[in-house]
């Protein structure tokens, strides 16, 4: 794991629905559809050169304090997302706190 790249800023990009992390040139993405109260978090992408670092996680915890503060239902459309959630149940429905 390097230092720098794992320490990479996640960004929300309201306009394109996704937050994202560049790291050397490369993004990470995770897209997301807002409506009627619920946040669907559709597709989560990490290009291979920064896989093992732990940035899929960190842009799902990103989404999922979004939706916390929006007060929104989390729908994890995404495998890598329903599989997070069910890892760690504690965090599957921020919106309802």
């Amino acid at each position: 794991m390097h230092r720098d790249e794992t320490a990479a800023e996640i960004r929300h990009d309201v306009a394109a629905r996704r937050f994202e992390s560049e790291t050397g040139g490369h993004v990470a993405v995770l897209d997301y559809e807002r409506a009627d109260g619920e946040i669907a978090l559709t597709h989560t992408f990490v290009p291979p050169e920064l896989r093992g670092r732990g940035l899929a996680e960190r842009l799902v915890r990103a989404a999922l304090d979004f939706a916390r503060r929006e007060k929104l239902r989390v729908n994890p459309v995404c495998s890598y997302v329903a599989t997070f959630l069910q890892r760690h149940p504690e965090l599957a429905k921020p919106g309802e706190e």
